[in-house]
C-alpha cells in the first residue's frame, strides 16, 4: 500500500478552527468518494513545546496505488477540494513510500 504524508501550513491570518471545520465537513466527507483511498486523516501538531505555538498539520493518505490516486486527482471532486484547500493552506513538504505489511492496528 502506498502512503503519502503532507506537512501543511496555514496561510497567514487563516483561523485554525475554519481549516479544521473544513477538514471535518468537506475533506473527510469527500474522501469516501475517492476510490483509491484506503485511509486518510489530518493531524494537528505544534511546532514546539510552547502552549501558544502556531499549529501546523500533517495528513497521512493511504492509497491503493499511485496510479489510481492520480486518476482520483483528475476528478472534479478532487479539484474542488484542492481549490478550497489552497485558499487556507499550503503543502510545505511531502514524503511517500510503501507500508511494510501487515502493520499493526488494535481494531
Amino acid at each position: 500500500m502506498q502512503v503519502i504524508v503532507h506537512r501543511i501550513r496555514l496561510h497567514e491570518g487563516v483561523d485554525p478552527a475554519r481549516f479544521e471545520s473544513w477538514v471535518r465537513e468537506s475533506d473527510y466527507r469527500a474522501a469516501a468518494g475517492l476510490e483509491s483511498l484506503h485511509s486518510f486523516a489530518v493531524h494537528r501538531v505544534s511546532t514546539n513545546a510552547h502552549a501558544n505555538a502556531p499549529h501546523e498539520y500533517f495528513e497521512v493518505i493511504s492509497v491503493t496505488s499511485a496510479e489510481e490516486f492520480e486518476r482520483d486527482m483528475a476528478t472534479d471532486t478532487f479539484r474542488r477540494l484542492v481549490a478550497a484547500f489552497d485558499t487556507m493552506a499550503s503543502v510545505v513538504d511531502e514524503i511517500s513510500g510503501e507500508r511494510i505489511e501487515p502493520g499493526y492496528s488494535a481494531d
